[in-house]
């Protein structure tokens, strides 16, 4: 597998309102924001990150990679920010990934693309048990127009879209913690213990 066929899109779009509206890939992690924890892992696995961001466009932008916001405004969620990495991305696939999940496999890209090659998907989404993470999915580019018209009709769910297409799911059951996400101050202080 090529990673020079992925784009990664770390999502950095939201409002964050559980951790009082603080743009949550910049919250500091062990010394450093927590999307430079996530940029670290990913950026082995894919050719090129853009950072999908709708606020604190400068501070993303002075980490040194390209910055694209939604299309779609007022804060769309997730969907909104894979449509716009699927439009700026020069690449076959794109693989998304949330900004504040700093434990991301460092074989997800690997994984995810296996399963897509060997079921002949479009879409694959990580799992593990019975949870599954429709934001850590490696999605093909050429279903922009159709995720554009999904949006345009005022739909949002990101797996009731995934699943109307070729669709995989794929185990992570061995690395339950990589999925760990901060959505309360909690939650990342739980995560520093795990770092």
């Amino acid at each position: 597998m090529s990673k020079d066929k992925i784009t990664g899109i770390i999502l950095a779009g939201g409002k964050a309102l559980r951790m009082g509206g603080i743009d949550k890939g910049l919250i500091p992690l062990k010394g450093a924001p927590m999307i430079k924890h996530v940029i670290k892992r990913l950026s082995p696995q894919v050719s090129e990150i853009l950072i999908n961001a709708n606020r604190e466009i400068e501070s993303y932008q002075s980490l040194g990679f390209t910055v694209i916001t939604d299309e779609i405004s007022d804060f769309a969620g997730p969907l909104a920010g894979l449509h716009a990495g699927m439009k700026a991305a020069k690449t076959e696939f794109i693989l998304s990934v949330p900004c504040d999940s700093p434990l991301l496999p460092d074989d997800l890209s690997q994984r995810l693309m296996a399963a897509l090659e060997s079921k002949k998907a479009d879409i694959a989404v990580a799992k593990t048990d019975e949870q599954h993470y429709p934001v850590f999915c490696l999605c093909r580019t050429s279903l922009a127009q159709d995720l554009e018209a999904y949006l345009a009709s005022g739909f949002r769910k990101v797996d009731d879209w995934q699943k109307k297409h070729a669709y995989v799911e794929v185990s992570f059951d061995d690395n339950p913690l990589a999925f760990s996400n901060v959505n309360t101050p909690e939650e990342l202080s739980k995560l520093e213990g795990e770092l």
